[in-house]
């Protein structure tokens, strides 16, 4: 995202669940509300969207809302690309995103989303059953090598979300995988993704 920004595009976030009681008490929701848009700040996202829908509890709501609610968010930005989290993930809610995002994605609209992407997520992807289905299997490398400080910087916004090593939701270990991704393809720092869908228009 800060190598994007930094580009001229313009990056938007959407985070669509929230800590619900009793898990989090109302003042832990806002903490965590004002790190995310801490770090978005630094990274130079245009505008963060929050849906608040309860975390771990999506199940619960209706799949017509939720899917309103992101293509809601698809339509107002049209996006020229999409980054969902990896649809094998350990955690449920990331799963039912993933799925009301490929409805709202659906290639039947007159503005065309020409990539999306699957993105890999410390502490939730490789965690879950091992199958082919939920392996993570990456097709594309974005090199980070001169954002590496930057996201790191960001993420040091989290402190109710990030732990010390060996946690896996510690800065060593963000700096290993990006490290590991990166030396896979030869660059000193990458983020892998999946590709899920490309579109190219004639002439591109």
């Amino acid at each position: 995202m800060a190598r994007y920004a930094s580009e001229g595009h313009q990056v938007f976030v959407c985070v669509v669940t929230k800590g619900s009681l009793p898990l989090f008490d109302t003042e832990e929701v806002k903490k965590v509300r004002l790190e995310c848009q801490n770090a978005d700040n630094l990274i130079g996202v245009e505008k963060t969207f929050f849906l608040d829908f309860p975390a771990a509890m999506l199940e619960e709501i209706p799949r017509y809302r939720l899917n309103d609610s992101i293509a809601e968010i698809i339509r107002k930005i049209e996006p020229d690309e999409v980054y969902l989290p990896h649809r094998g993930d350990m955690q449920i809610d990331h799963k039912m995103i993933v799925d009301a995002a490929m409805v709202a994605l659906r290639p039947r609209y007159k503005h065309v989303i020409k990539r999306i992407y699957a993105y890999e997520t410390l502490s939730e992807t490789g965690w879950d059953i091992p199958n082919i289905v939920n392996e993570f299997i990456p097709t594309v490398y974005t090199d980070i090598s001169d954002f590496i400080e930057k996201k790191v910087e960001a993420l040091n916004f989290f402190e109710s979300q990030m732990a010390e090593y060996p946690n896996v939701r510690s800065v060593q270990a963000v700096r290993a995988l990006a490290m590991y991704r990166g030396a896979t393809v030869n660059l000193k720092a990458a983020e892998a993704f999946s590709l899920i869908r490309e579109i190219k228009l004639q002439g591109e």
